[in-house]
Formats: structure tokens, sequence, C-alpha cells
């Protein structure tokens, strides 16, 4: 690719995602690599002119404590560096500043005073004193701070608390802020990020994905040549553009295998089937594995475990499939590459985890979880795109709105949203109270939006609950299972709280799900953010 780039070195942040999120808003190319690369990797990284600045993220850690510093030869690029809380600490440290632990600690909602009116931060500001100082509303989450600015610095920002919190050396068009920009809590946030890439770093804003489909159909087709590939196609929006757009760059090169694990939600299979094989004409073989896929998870009841499971049979069928593929002739060589929709999140989680820079969440089903045996070459398409990127190019591709724009599914699927052991008819049960709740979603309107309430939340499901309690239908008694609500919004999935969804929407979905589904006679609602609580349940 031949875009302009912005670096951001990961010093092990849980919201390192989020800048790279920010920068791509501003339709600038970016990746994130962790923090311990070479000096030699930094040049050679920079080695094709297309590098326009560098960004240091936060961490959890003190300078002080551990060895995690930048790059020198970040410093000697001769390109714009902004270091972000743990960043700038370490930019002042390695510089020639002072960082100590502070004796007053900041977490949550602060004003910082610009200061200095620097190029970062000049006419950027949420009010103004009634002395005409310029304030920003910021989140900060910092317990040290810089205490002595590097040689060539100047003050740039700063709370009563936090007597610098920003610092600038602009011969250098070196730059810190103690805040964090890329969180939505910052107000100014996306402005003081767009300054640092388009102006300061003068970075083209090129990356635009109606124009990549090309670019990505000549990579694939470059990658692949006349050799075959098989997919595995979930049904989720990863997976389905990842289908869309291989199919686009080779056609009747590409097989999707469509697994059915017996833990979709309801007639997404027919849904899945329809729409590749009936509205595209794309080679699709629908492999029923639910029996397989359910013996299997027959008495386990650990998220993780349940996880790896379906992760590996996943595996087995594919290797199964592409065998048969191999054998039938039937114009088939055989696959060699293995199609996967890997997205950029998974790939820097994954990264995070293996260099022990991130706290791993959780396990990503499609990273690392297809082992060597397999024998083929790996294709995964859109593996440096975010979700909302992921969505946007789906929709040129022409898949349906109500496809792409679908809430996110999890890998899983209903093995992660039935706790505890997984049996057919918990599924069975789960999958119809989970359509009746989105239908009601769909079909429920807000007022002053005039938009559904299922595009008002970011991710809406019905988990189902092991357990039974008494109720009480027509005149005798009953002892059924429950089922819980979950509806969040949220802007980047980092945090979300959950949403206050009207109430007669609440009573029409629980009267429905006990009077439609029987053997459900309690329906609750999750009222839990995060975090503390993750979104799903598993």
């Amino acid at each position: 690719m031949s875009h302009h780039k912005i670096l951001i070195l990961d010093f092990g942040s849980q919201v390192t995602q989020l800048i790279a999120r920010r920068v791509r808003e501003a339709h600038v190319y970016c990746e994130v690599h962790p923090c311990d690369v070479t000096d030699d990797w930094v040049r050679q990284y920079a080695a094709d002119g297309q590098l326009k600045g560098v960004i240091l993220s936060g961490s959890h850690a003190s300078v002080y404590e551990v060895d995690d510093k930048a790059p020198p030869a970040v410093f000697e690029l001769g390109v714009p560096v902004l270091g972000i809380c743990y960043g700038m600490q370490t930019m002042a440290q390695q510089l020639g500043g002072q960082v100590e632990g502070g004796h007053n600690r900041e977490f949550g909602y602060a004003e910082v005073r610009a200061r200095g009116h620097t190029a970062l931060l000049k006419d950027i500001a949420d009010f103004t004193t009634p002395e005409g100082h310029g304030m920003l509303k910021v989140w900060m989450s910092h317990g040290d701070k810089v205490t002595e600015l590097p040689p060539g610095f100047k003050l740039m920002a700063s709370t009563d608390s936090c007597p610098i919190a920003g610092m600038a050396d602009e011969e250098r068009r070196f730059y810190g802020v103690q805040f964090h920009p890329e969180v939505t809590h910052t107000v100014q946030g996306r402005a003081v990020l767009d300054r640092f890439v388009l102006d300061i770093c003068g970075a083209s804003a090129d990356w635009v994905m109606r124009d990549h489909i090309e670019e990505a159909v000549q990579a694939i087709r470059a990658q692949v040549g006349d050799e075959e590939v098989i997919l595995g196609l979930s049904g989720g929006v990863d997976s389905s553009v990842a289908a869309a757009l291989i199919h686009r760059a080779i056609g009747d090169q590409l097989t999707c295998v469509f697994v059915d694990h017996g833990l979709l939600r309801l007639h997404e299979g027919d849904m899945v089937m329809d729409m590749f094989e009936g509205k595209l004409h794309a080679k699709v073989v629908r492999v029923d594995a639910s029996e397989l896929f359910l013996k299997e998870l027959a008495g386990v009841a650990d998220p993780e475990q349940k996880r790896k499971i379906i992760g590996r049979l996943f595996v087995d069928v594919f290797k199964a499939e592409a065998e048969k593929l191999k054998a039938s002739g039937a114009g088939h060589k055989g696959a060699t590459f293995l199609a996967q929709g890997t997205i950029y999140p998974d790939v820097i989680e994954s990264g995070g985890a293996k260099s022990k820079k991130a706290v791993v969440i959780k396990s990503h089903h499609n990273v690392g979880g297809l082992p060597e045996q397999l024998g083929m070459k790996l294709l995964e398409p859109l593996r440096d795109l975010f979700k909302d990127e992921v969505r946007e190019l789906g929709v040129g591709l022409g898949l349906p709105q109500d496809m792409v724009y679908r809430h996110p599914f999890p890998g899983p699927g209903l093995g992660v949203r039935i706790l505890g052991e997984v049996k057919k008819e918990y599924a069975d049960l789960l999958r119809r109270a989970d359509a009746i709740f989105i239908e009601e979603l769909r079909s429920t309107i807000e007022p002053n939006s005039q938009k559904s309430w299922y595009d008002l939340t970011s991710q809406a499901f019905t988990v189902f609950l092991p357990v039974k309690s008494v109720g009480v239908m027509g005149d005798g008694r009953t002892y059924d299972y429950v089922v819980a609500l979950r509806a969040v919004q949220t802007s980047d999935f980092m945090t979300a709280d959950w949403a206050e969804l009207p109430y007669g929407l609440l009573k029409r979905v629980s009267s429905r799900i006990i009077n439609e589904v029987r053997g459900i006679n309690r329906v609750t609602y999750d009222v839990s953010s995060k975090p503390p609580a993750t979104i799903e349940w598993e």
C-alpha cells in the first residue's frame, strides 16, 4: 500500500486500540506494534518514506519500575512524536526530564488549562475562564507525573494537581499530553489527534474504504494467483465481508464452508445460504455438524474450555471438507489457502498477549487457533481493518445493510450465551427468546431520534441461565428456566453503559417470551455497565 502511515507503539494500555481507531477515523492509515521493537525495525519501517509520525501509548506501569522505553530511533527519524500518558512520561525521561510518583492521583474527569499556544492545542478549548485561559475537559488515568521538563521542551498544559499535564518541543515537533485524547470522555480529543496527524504530521487523508476495495482485490489476486481458497463462513459480519471480498477477487476459486454448529441464531443458516449461494452465486458447502459440537460440549461448563472446543472442532471440520474437495476432482485442485475474517483488534490483542504488554480478557477463536497441521497458507484480507471499516467495506461490496450492521455475534455463537453446560434444549429455547427480543427492538421506534431501539443499541442479546424458578400460568404452577436480556450502548466497546430501554418495550419482550417460548417463565434485564462487567456474560 502506498499510503502515508502513523506508527503507534503500544506500552500495554487497554485503550491503545482507541488511538488507532481515532487516527483511522481521520482517514489516515496507522498500525499498532509492541513498544519493544528494535531500532533497526523502526528504521526499516520508516525506510519507504511513508511514515509521517509516531504515537506512544499509555500503560498501566510506571516508567521507573519497568524497562519499557520507546526505541531511541523514534526520536531520530525527524518525524513528529506524540506521547500519551505513559508515552509522555517515557518521552520525558528518555530525553532528559524527570518523572516521579504523584501524591495526588488523577483518575477520571479533569479540567486542563492549555498554555503556550502550541501548534497542537492552538484554538482548541471547551471553555474559557474569566481570566481568558482556554480549558479542556479531559479524561485522566495516572499516578505518576513529569516533574521536570526535558531540555528544549516548554509547558503546554497543566492542572492543579499535575503542573506539567502537557509539554512540547516545537522545533523537533515532539508533544506529550498526560490526558487521554483517544477516549470519548476527552471532549476535544478527536480535534487534538486530528491536529497532530493531519496538520503537524501532514499525513494524507486517503484511507477510504470505498477506494480500498479495489486495492484489496488486487492484493488478494496477487497473493492467491490461480490457487484455490477455502473459507469458514460463520454468518457473522467479519466472515461474510471477507467472503464477499474474496469472491469479488477470485470468483469460483473460493469455496465457502458454512459450518452449522447448532449454536446459530434462529434461521441464520438459511439466511446465510440465501445471501451467498442465492444472491452472490458463491460456492458454499453447508455442513451440519451440530451433533458433533453438542456431543463434544456435553458436560463442559468452563467458558474458555467451551471456546477452545468449538475452535478445535472448526479446524477439524475444515480439514475434513478440504480433503473432500481435493478428493472429489470436479475442477478442484484442492484448496491451498485458508481464509479467515480476522480483523485488526484480534491481531492487536493477540499480539499484546504474546508480548505480555497487555492483559488477556478472553481468547480469540480465529487468531493462532489454526494449527500448522492444516498444511494451508493463510489469507486474511481484513486483518488491517477495524470493525467499523469492515462494515463500510461490506456496504461497498453490496451486502445488505441489515446484515452488515448487525450487532456483534461471538464466534462460538450461543455456546457462550448459554451459561454452564450447552444442551440442544437450551439452545432451542434461547434461539426463540433471542429472536423475540431482537424483533421487538427492531420494531420499536424511539420518538426523538426516529430510530429503532436496535439501531440505538450497540449490542443486544439474550442469555440462557441454567437455573429454574417457580411461576404461575393459568391456575397451575410452573418450574421453568430463566433468561436475561442484555442491551448496551457504546462507541468503542472498551467501555459500555446498559441501555435504558423503555419499560413498555421490556414488558412486551418479557410477555412474549414467557407466552411464546414454552419452558421459560422468568425474564430479567441486565443493568451492569462495562467495567466492571463485560458485555458478554462469558
